[in-house]
């Protein structure tokens, strides 16, 4: 584990369009703050500017809600047509209420109104869009990954975040909704603890406990800062995704 963590935003990050090089912008914006990566450096990207590189913007004029979507609207007070995107993109509705509609994303992950959201977009009154997550979040990160080491040599382990909400706690907190190049998960079952202790559960979610770190500094309204290097986590190398995370349903309590 981390001795020393090192949690670098990136400044003056440029605003990402659709079809833009993300990994090339990330490398400008590296030299520009006079960094490189090292080995064993981890990147957090914002899945925000993911998404816009892939142009998973949807116009709501686009969207044609269908009599789930539109009875699910008015139970939650939301466009029907956003409700639909968010049927689109989930496995599950689990929960409803007004403003917020709970869900299984066809990922895997349990959010609200499945991620997609209108902020930190631009915004036409007259002709809103929204932005969804992803269609796959380790692909991307795993393309970032590869990228990148064209750019320096060297492949950073790489991950997405994301704001979620959490059961029983009020806020949001950055978690990643996908990785590359590293195990999420740091399994100490079977180690023993300070007193002997042999651990029987232990098993930090040190992928999301990065993605919450560097949420500090990314911000989540005006800063613009959707990229920040992680130095000196020390996680271990490995191929699995983001998947490790997602608890298995048979062991969910909430379900």
């Amino acid at each position: 584990m981390a001795h020393r963590l090192e949690i670098i935003p990136l400044a003056e990050f440029p605003l990402v369009e659709p079809g833009d090089d993300l990994a090339a912008l990330i490398a400008r914006s590296l030299r520009d703050n006079d960094l490189t990566l090292c080995p064993g450096d981890v990147l957090v990207i914002a899945q925000k500017i993911v998404s816009k590189a892939e142009n998973r913007y949807v116009r709501l004029a686009d969207v044609e809600a269908g009599a789930e979507a539109t009875e699910l609207a008015a139970r939650a007070d939301k466009d029907p047509r956003q409700v639909q995107l968010i049927l689109d993109e989930s496995a599950q509705v689990m929960r409803v209420r007004p403003g917020v509609i709970i869900v299984e994303h066809r990922n895997g992950y349990v959010l609200a109104n499945a991620g997609i959201d209108k902020s930190n977009i631009s915004r036409d009154t007259d002709d809103p869009r929204v932005l969804l997550l992803p269609v796959d979040a380790d692909a991307s990160a795993a393309s970032l990954r590869d990228a990148l080491e064209q750019h320096f040599a060297v492949a950073p382990q790489i991950i997405i975040n994301d704001s979620l909400g959490r059961a029983w706690r009020n806020g949001t907190v950055g978690i990643a909704i996908g990785t590359a190049g590293l195990d999420p998960l740091f399994t100490q079952i079977g180690d023993k603890d300070l007193f002997g202790n042999v651990l029987e559960v232990t098993e930090p979610a040190v992928a999301d406990e990065l993605a919450a770190a560097a949420s500090l500094v990314m911000g989540q309204a005006a800063e613009g800062c959707p990229v920040v290097l992680a130095r000196g986590a020390t996680l271990a190398p490995a191929q699995q995704g983001s998947g490790r995370l997602i608890r298995d349903k048979s062991m969910d309590m909430f379900r």
